[in-house]
This record gives C-alpha cells, structure tokens and sequence, in this order.
C-alpha cells in the first residue's frame, strides 16, 4: 500500500529512506531535506525471526518499491538516497545486528545504513528532543534508549530466555487462560475469567478453549487477545486479573527504570515514551502502577503515550544523522503524526 504526494514529487532530493519494520507490518517513509514527506507505504512483516532472513529482505523490498513510487519516482537510482534508517524488530542481538546489516548492504539500497531495534523508533517518535526511553507492550515487550550524550541501551527482549518475566501482551493473554482453568479446577480462586474467556471465542467453557487451542481450532496467536480481556477484568476489580496485571506493569516499569539507571539519566525530566496496543487499555490501575513504579526510580520522568506512527522516529533519527534543523523537524512530525 502507498501514498501519493502529488504536490510534493517536484523534489527531486530524498535524502533519508526510513523504514519501521515489525511482525505484522513495514511501513516506510522517503523524506527530503527539509522534512517533506516525498512518500509513504505499508507491506507485510519484516520480523526475520518469523519470516527468515530472505522474507525480510524481500519485505524490505516491497516497501521501498512502493515507496520510491509514490514519490514519483519511476526509476529509482540505488543507492536511493545518503542514509537508510532500518528500524526492524527482531534486531535484538549483536548476532541479529551482523546478519541483517550485511543483508542490507548487499541491497545497496541506501549510502549509509543506520540500523536500530524497532524500539528505537518509537522512543524518537514520542521524545521532544533527540534523546529519551522508549517502551513497547504489545504482543511482546522491550524497551531502548537513548541518553543525551549519545549513548544507547537496549535489551535482548527474547521472553523467558532473557529473562522477562511478565514478557507483553502474549504472555498475559496465556496468563488469563490459566487463570480461568486454575479456577475451574480448584487450584485458584474464583475469577471473573472464568466467564469471559470462553465468551470471548464463543466457547462454553475454559476448557473448551483449552481444546480448542491444543487442536488447532483456535490458534494460539488469537490468545494474545485475551490480554485485553483480562486488563478489563481487573479495571472491573478482579483480583487475579488485578494481580496479573500488575505483574506486567512491574516488568514495563522494570524494563524503563534499567534503561533510566543504565543511562544516567535518574535525576532528570527524563522522557519515556509508552507504545504498543497494551497501552490503550482502560485499566486505570495499570497505568497508574506504571507510572508510580517508573518515578520510584526517576521522579522527574514524563510519561508519553505514543500516538504517532513509529515510522516518524525512524524518520527523525535520519535528519539527526544529516544534521537537519529543527522546521524540517517539525514539518516531518506535522506530515507523519496524523497516521
């Protein structure tokens, strides 16, 4: 899928091709120098983790397709630009890093290649200045910052494997399904869960969801759904709900205050921005438990929920890497905020 910008094609001057590459979807941007937007597009998952590293290129490459025409640009030169921003997920390890950079740069789509986790990107999108801690829960959750003296952080963000306990949207989604089996089966207390979870496929009961999900008739994907059932229970004063959820906003918290203390960044208006579909919950305790345990560690933080596509903060850190002013700035962020 592109966008046209008719009245912008008679630039002839891209300068940074930003993409923001995740599990379910690549959109990409090419900008000028003074932040018009040139183009936009949207194609399918870019994530190597779920799609090989030869999927992702080709998604890589389907966007950059779309996007240079509907700049109106018909044979595009390679390299297209000065500097390519690749903000990808799935780039988690230095491992991850080798492959994916040398994969690009075969392409030579771009002069220079920055590559960043697509954490990154939503961290520069929310941020007011170049520098601030992004978070993302949706169906997992990681988290990546940049300090104000250049220096970056991010975390293998690989669930249990690395270490994270409560790791997203997924995990709490499974979570809501024990919980209504535990209590179905004696082992937990009674829950609200109990009801909502078959409901919500339809389902008599927990264990027919159960079977359902070990039989392939409901696909374990379609779990992570629960997690927004289970944030609505405990708005709705569920205590297991409550419980659970909590648990998940100690990890997102967790994950915000290493990157603050990693960053040296305590002791300042430190922003973190909040992105991912976790985040639109109507929990109120959630996002309460959220934002108390971050200013345990940082008091001055300023919590933002993100609202602009991420693609915008793999845009921004191209015109940091040129050196651009802060209107072009601003004019990218008033082209790209809006969707």
């Amino acid at each position: 899928m592109a966008t046209y910008y008719p009245t912008m094609r008679d630039n002839p001057e891209p300068v940074v091709l930003a993409l923001d590459g995740g599990s379910s979807k690549t959109d990409a941007v090419l900008v000028a120098a003074d932040g018009t937007v040139l183009g936009r597009s949207r194609v399918g998952p870019s994530n190597h983790q779920l799609v090989g590293l030869d999927g992702a290129m080709d998604s890589l490459g389907a966007a950059i397709a779309d996007v240079t025409e509907a700049a109106g640009i018909s044979e595009p030169p390679f390299p297209l630009c000065d500097v390519g921003v690749y903000c990808l997920a799935g780039l988690d390890l230095p491992v991850d890093e080798e492959h994916l950079a040398s994969a690009i740069a075969l392409r030579g789509w771009t002069g220079s290649d920055l590559l960043f986790n697509d954490t990154f990107a939503v961290s520069r999108a929310g941020t007011t200045s170049t520098w601030g801690v992004g978070v993302v829960c949706g169906t997992g959750l990681n988290c990546a910052g940049l300090g104000p003296d250049g220096a970056s952080v991010r975390f293998p963000a690989l669930a249990e494997l690395s270490g994270d306990f409560a790791p997203g949207g997924s995990w709490l989604g499974v979570r809501a399904l024990g919980l209504a089996l535990r209590a179905g089966d004696g082992r937990g207390s009674p829950t609200l869960l109990s009801r909502r979870v078959p409901a919500h496929f339809d389902e008599d009961d927990a264990d027919a969801v159960l079977t359902g999900v070990y039989s392939g008739t409901i696909p374990y994907s379609r779990l992570f759904e629960l997690a927004r059932v289970l944030l609505d229970a405990a708005a709705d004063g569920d205590a297991p709900a409550r419980e659970s959820a909590n648990l998940l906003a100690d990890e997102v918290a967790a994950f915000a205050g290493a990157a603050i203390i990693r960053l040296g960044v305590a002791d300042t208006a430190v922003e973190v921005v909040l992105g991912g579909g976790i985040f639109d919950t109507r929990d109120g305790g959630f996002h309460a438990r959220v934002a108390q345990r971050i200013h345990a560690v940082a008091p001055r933080a300023v919590l933002r929920r993100l609202t602009a596509p991420p693609v915008l903060g793999a845009a921004l850190l191209g015109l940091d890497a040129i050196g651009a002013d802060d209107g072009a700035k601003e004019r990218l962020r008033a082209a790209l905020s809006s969707g």
